[in-house]
């Protein structure tokens, strides 16, 4: 699509829409530019609760304003990390399920709910951003951390701000924005397993043009030993591509236009199936690429701000099951495909007055999906408007907030012959956040989540293997009620957070039977979720007045109930306990250090070794995986720039774990990286 779009010129009655869309709202943005105010600042407020987010409101706020459960992962914590990719750094941060496979598939979990397993956008219930708009994919592995300035994690629903599939949280990736003096590096990694990494980059800002980039190609050769000292084949790739790049012009002082890319190429990843019946020349071959063009602006003293935005992606996946591995099964030797084409806008301007911040917005996607199998072709259109404001009272003392949003939605089924339906949704929330002095902040809010009804479960009329499978009309979409109080509190070195939500799943969607025998869909049964979560972390070295930073932390999620509300069955792939824990040094002449720890609790899981059916049902056990990174500055010169050495070891202690059961993880790794930046 972005070929079809930008390179061969082509117009469509979709591209009319994006246009009309954005010179509808042109004016009104436009309108302000003369206008002047100011919103006050808390000078007072403590560090902590003054950090910038942007995913809770998809405005820039400080945390102190945010209702709902925010975690940030900085771009400091990205770097010390040992992860490539936003799977493993979520993996680390101990944020929920995660459910990896050897390869390139990582979904993640957030309070009982995940994304698609498989990576498709619409069927999950965790939505994953990219710069405050859908990835167009589930996939967290497709997503390499090279270029990140910061995730920011709503824990709990957010389809207000955001739309469907955000229902047990959201997880904006944040790239990195060029500042400051102009600067480029090269880096490359060697590690176990004939792992070899290689990248390059540069950011910073010229007069009024700011630029921010890596482009980075890895390749693992060899297979490897899990920690039960099992070799395990076919889990190494060809090769990983890699480049993200964010460019921008700020034209005039508060307005910028920028152009944000971003390409992920996995060739010839290995699919081994289980350990236990390991198969050594599947593989698959991934693919996410899109381009978003942006424009920011904002009125001189900021009473009016605004942003518009048209977004084009394609997210792809191939599936290879050579005739050699399986010369007695169902398959032909042929790939089997799923790809994506994804584009979208979106519109929004806020009024900031010093009690008030009300914003406004138009978000429109649109989804073209071809597969191999039934259905062939299907196509997902979903435009949208929602209101968003926030009150400021007692001296800024009492946030309030609220939001609305509405949702049209549309799909075709279009190969094999179906039906097109459609319907809407409307969905709110609301919040209250009260600073009690300085260092402490009680909060509470409601939120609704929803999943729309994929095309097939609505439009479906086709047959697979015999069977006749038949959309339902009447199908609703999935919803969640979500209720939750927290406490924040920082003073000096030490910072901690818990918070305590309650969720109400309902009008779940099933495969059901239809008076006919065919195979048709419906709403039925729904969840129940309560849990605690937490984290703290302390500042040794400010303590004691060091130069440098010595801080442990710990972040855990503990879930009371995780049920099904019809068999009072726990949910499967949950887990009861999830946790990260260790600690971080950094600044001490050059050196800094990470040791983390990631706990995962027991979990019932569907034993599909078992070669039984109907599958029989087990619970795995809990483990934790521990790792260690280090690294020193051995130069540093304003000339000639730096040289930075760095060590990685994943896996420290050389567990034997799998996060999916038959798919065990690799035992003790070993990396080592120099980068050089000038």
């Amino acid at each position: 699509m972005v070929g079809n779009y930008f390179i061969q010129g082509k117009i469509s009655k979709r591209m009319l829409r994006i246009g009309l869309s954005l010179l509808i709202a042109l004016p009104f943005l436009a309108g302000g530019i003369a206008m002047a105010g100011s919103s006050k600042t808390d000078t007072n407020a403590p560090r902590v609760l003054k950090e910038v987010v942007v995913s809770a409101s998809r405005v820039k706020e400080t945390k102190k304003e945010v209702t709902a459960n925010i975690s940030v992962i900085t771009g400091s914590e990205i770097a010390q990390s040992s992860a490539r990719d936003v799977g493993d750094l979520l993996a680390e941060r101990g944020i929920g399920h995660i459910h990896k496979y050897p390869g390139a598939l990582t979904s993640i979990g957030i309070r009982g709910f995940r994304t698609d397993a498989h990576g498709n956008d619409l069927r999950g219930h965790v939505l994953i951003l990219v710069d405050g708009r859908r990835a167009g994919t589930g996939n967290v592995a497709k997503i390499l951390t090279k270029n990140i300035s910061r995730i920011e994690i709503i824990r709990g629903p957010a389809s207000v701000q955001y739309g469907s599939a955000a229902i047990g949280g959201v997880v904006n990736i944040i790239t990195k924005r060029g500042k400051g003096k102009p600067h480029v590096f090269v880096e490359g990694t060697y590690g176990s397993y004939d792992y070899a990494e290689g990248t390059f980059g540069g950011y910073g800002k010229v007069k009024m043009f700011d630029f921010a980039g890596t482009v980075t190609r890895s390749a693992l050769n060899d297979d490897y030993k899990t920690g039960g000292d099992d070799k395990f084949y076919n889990t190494g790739y060809d090769s990983k591509d890699n480049i993200s790049l964010n460019v921008g012009a700020e034209f005039y002082p508060g307005h910028r236009l920028g152009i944000i890319y971003h390409y992920f190429n996995a060739d010839k990843v290995g699919s081994p199936g289980t350990l236990s019946k390991n198969d050594r020349d599947d593989y698959t071959d991934k693919s996410n690429k899109s381009i978003d063009i942006m424009y920011e602006g904002k009125t001189p003293k900021g009473m009016l701000s605004w942003m518009a935005r048209y977004f084009n992606g394609i997210d792809e996946d191939r599936w290879m099951d050579p005739k050699g591995s399986n010369p007695t099964g169902w398959d032909d030797g042929k790939a089997s495909k799923r790809k994506t084409d994804q584009e979208g806008t979106q519109v929004q301007a806020s009024l900031n007055l010093k009690q008030i911040t009300a914003t406004a917005g138009f978000d429109w996607v649109d989804y073209d999906i071809k597969a191999t199998w039934n259905p062939k072709k299907t196509e997902y259109e979903n435009p949208a408007g929602f209101f968003l404001v926030k009150g400021r009272l007692f001296n800024d003392r009492l946030i309030l907030t609220g939001g609305l949003r509405y949702d049209h939605y549309e799909v075709k089924v279009k190969e094999p012959a179906g039906r097109t339906e459609d319907d809407n949704h409307t969905c709110f929330r609301a919040g209250a956040a009260y600073l009690l002095g300085k260092y402490l902040k009680f909060r509470a809010n409601y939120g609704e989540g929803f999943v729309m009804p994929a095309a097939d479960q609505l439009a479906a009329d086709y047959v697979v293997w015999g069977r006749h499978y038949v959309g339902n009309p009447s199908l609703d979409p999935e919803k969640s009620k979500t209720y939750e109080g927290g406490i924040d509190f920082f003073y000096k070195a030490l910072a901690a957070s818990a918070t305590y939500f309650y969720t109400d799943f309902d009008d779940k969607i099933v495969v059901a039977s239809g008076p006919g025998g065919e195979r048709t869909w419906e709403n039925h049964g729904g969840a129940t979720i309560k849990g605690l979560e937490g984290s703290v972390s302390y500042d040794v070295g400010s303590l004691f007045g060091w130069e440098f930073e010595l801080k442990p932390y710990a972040n855990f999620v503990y879930l009371f109930t995780y049920e099904d509300d019809d068999t009072r069955e726990d949910l499967k792939y949950v887990s009861d306990w999830t946790a990260s824990y260790g600690i971080t040094l950094s600044g001490l002449k050059g050196f800094s250090g990470n040791l983390n720890f990631a706990y995962t609790g027991k979990q019932k899981v569907d034993d599909w070794e078992s070669g039984i059916w109907p599958t029989p049902v087990i619970t795995k056990g809990g483990f934790t995986v521990a790792d260690l990174t280090a690294s020193y500055k051995i130069f540093e010169n304003k000339k000639y720039g730096n040289l930075t050495v760095k060590g990685e070891v994943r896996n420290l202690f050389d567990k034997d774990y799998a996060y999916v059961k038959g798919y065990p993880m690799p035992g003790r790794t070993f990396y080592g990286s120099l980068r050089y930046e000038f």
